[in-house]
């Protein structure tokens, strides 16, 4: 059915008019009206606004795509203002602004007073239209009626009047809140006398910052911006409004945000980290009843799952609005949530960002040495050589022997065999088991099978690298006998040179094997072509050159099957250690890798890396 037809066959259609229930601020109540308006293109629109303001939206929506507030002080109570927000994704606000585009009479359904009853605000989640239609949304709301007031009944009969005094030959459309809607049909069946005037106000209209839109719009300014650009494309019908799909706005709402979070601190969102993101805000909108999670708890879930820094960031761009700017010729005011609404939550967000200025410098600590001009260091790198940092050296050897231990201890886990109590105790009580069943009156104890075998080879996969990323391949050989055979793939070191022959890195993944000075240049091994990937040629060398039985694989996947296959033609078996089981502080640390150009340079290198 056409939109034209629905007009005219409406179960919401009495006479004349076509009521228009709407979830005041939602972004879908006024798509749903403008393609609505823009369709039937009525003679009047009736809008549930007080007709004291009528002037100040007329100013707002000049203003328009700037968002504005409108501030009006009540007459007894000079110190309590209201605050109005005029925002693109209102639906009254798009039926006055379409209203004006297709020439319709515009009329001011609320009384010349503010004093509108208090009405439960709760609606269900709006994203449901999307997914069952308006009008199962509408009725859905209807079985429960609100509680009618003296209040809302005296409220009701005041619109009643403006609206029956419209033209009884013209095509009428009269949007009105949801919760509203019963009493005013109610209302509309008997001729109502005019209301009484009893106050007067002076609103005044204020140019919000730009910075604190964010919390005061009902939706978010990164959504209504782009309903904004949206809007300007339904000239012509019909309309494919897909890009106003919230999750797949919210998605790309957390890529910007995540590549903003990248430039600024150079660490990349990890898969696992979106994935925990999507089943966090998932939790959170359930928590409130809603279908799709808000701005607040995308925030909430970035600070949580990654740090202060993402949350930060998905915080200021969720606030984009490009039209809104600070310069204006109305007075700039910054306002914050509870000036607006009430039962506010506060989100408390530390950034945590390299700021040289504003640390703390104890007295006699050496400046960190810079380059007198651009292209010093680079100039006094020869090339011939390369090594390592000894301390860097240390750190990476501990941690490979901690996710030995890490590997062995979750293999080992995994053989437990927990039983009842009936002759001996085994290896020990099991504690958490035996009180776990304590209404059974029974001791359960464990028993674990040892692990045959020692770990060889390790491998870290911080990133496999499918954008080719990490350009430099090396292979180096450890200096003594503690030291391990190392190859790693990385971002070029002296492309970031932070000293004279000192290049600094990133590691996208390394392999480490004892004992050392076996290792053959793993990249030009032509016994490797058989790997896809940086990391599975890693994988190859790690099976290859372990004297121990077990090899201990990190990565945020395990490796393909055939790898296990390969791992038993050797007598091998690898460990895979999803890597979001450690610590991403930890790791980020441990990605860090400099190069030096001689040993010489590890004399003075400290003065350099930090």
């Amino acid at each position: 059915m056409s939109l034209e037809a629905e007009f005219k066959s409406g179960g919401l259609e009495r006479g004349n008019v076509r009521y228009f229930p709407v979830v005041p601020g939602k972004l879908e109540f006024a798509l749903e009206l403008r393609k609505l308006l823009l369709a039937a293109k009525p003679s009047v629109v009736a809008v549930e606004l007080p007709g004291f303001l009528a002037a100040s939206y007329q100013r707002a929506l000049a203003r328009l795509p700037q968002m504005s507030v409108i501030l009006y002080h009540d007459e007894d109570a000079e110190d309590r203002a209201t605050y109005v927000p005029v925002e693109p994704c209102d639906p009254f606000v798009e039926a006055l602004r379409t209203a004006e585009e297709i020439g319709a009479q515009v009329i001011f359904l609320e009384p010349d007073s503010a004093e509108r009853p208090h009405l439960p605000d709760t609606y269900p989640d709006t994203y449901a239209t999307r997914r069952i239609g308006l009008d199962p949304y509408i009725e859905a709301y209807r079985v429960y009626p609100q509680l009618r007031t003296e209040e809302v009944s005296a409220h009701a009969s005041a619109m009643a009047w403006k609206l029956q005094g419209a033209n009884p030959e013209s095509k009428v459309v009269a949007v009105v809140a949801l919760n509203m809607l019963d009493p005013l049909l109610d209302a509309m069946e008997t001729p109502q006398a005019p209301p009484v005037k009893r106050k007067k106000y002076e609103p005044e209209l204020l140019n919000p910052h730009p910075d604190c839109l964010a919390e005061i719009t009902i939706e978010y300014p990164y959504l209504q911006e782009r309903y904004e650009f949206f809007r300007l494309g339904m000239g012509s019908l019909p309309f494919d409004d897909a890009v106003l799909d919230r999750p797949r706005v919210q998605l790309d709402l957390m890529r910007e945000a995540g590549a903003k979070y990248t430039s600024s601190t150079g660490e990349k969102l990890a898969h696992w980290q979106r994935r925990m993101i999507a089943r966090f805000t998932r939790n959170l909108a359930h928590i409130s009843g809603d279908l799709v999670a808000g701005v607040y708890d995308l925030a909430v879930a970035a600070r949580s799952v990654v740090d202060d820094n993402y949350g930060w960031e998905v915080w200021q761009m969720a606030n984009r609005y490009l039209a809104q700017h600070e310069e204006s010729d109305l007075d700039t005011v910054r306002l914050n949530a509870s000036e607006i609404w009430i039962n506010t939550k506060r989100l408390r967000i530390r950034r945590r960002l390299p700021r040289p200025k504003q640390r703390l410098k104890p007295a006699g600590l050496k400046q960190r040495k810079r380059e007198k001009f651009e292209g010093e260091w680079a100039q006094q790198t020869t090339g011939e050589a390369i090594c390592s940092y000894p301390p860097e050296d240390l750190v990476i050897e501990e941690y490979g022997r901690f996710v030995k231990q890490k590997a062995k201890a979750i293999l080992s886990e995994e053989r437990v065999r927990v039983e009842p109590f009936t002759t001996s105790i085994l290896d020990g009580i099991d504690i958490r088991e035996t009180i776990r069943n304590w209404h059974r009156h029974k001791i359960f104890v464990r028993t674990a099978d040892r692990l045959a075998g020692e770990v060889g080879s390790v491998v870290v996969i911080f990133d496999e690298d499918s954008e080719d990323r990490y350009t430099y391949l090396t292979t180096w050989l450890g200096e003594h006998q503690n030291e391990s055979d190392m190859a790693f793939y990385s971002t070029h070191p002296f492309d970031n040179i932070v000293g004279p022959g000192i290049g600094r890195a990133e590691y996208g993944g390394l392999l480490m094997t004892l004992p050392p000075r076996r290792l053959f240049d793993v990249w030009s091994d032509p016994d490797y072509e058989f790997a896809e990937s940086k990391a599975e040629r890693l994988l190859m060398a790690a099976l290859d050159y372990s004297v121990e039985r077990f090899v201990v694989y990190v990565a945020a996947k395990p490796p393909r099957s055939i790898f296990r296959s390969i791992a038993a033609h050797l007598d091998r078996k690898i460990l895979y250690v999803p890597v979001g089981q450690l610590s991403p502080t930890k790791l980020k640390k441990l990605r860090v890798v400099h190069v030096l150009d001689s040993y010489a340079r590890r004399a003075e290198a400290k003065e350099y890396i930090w």
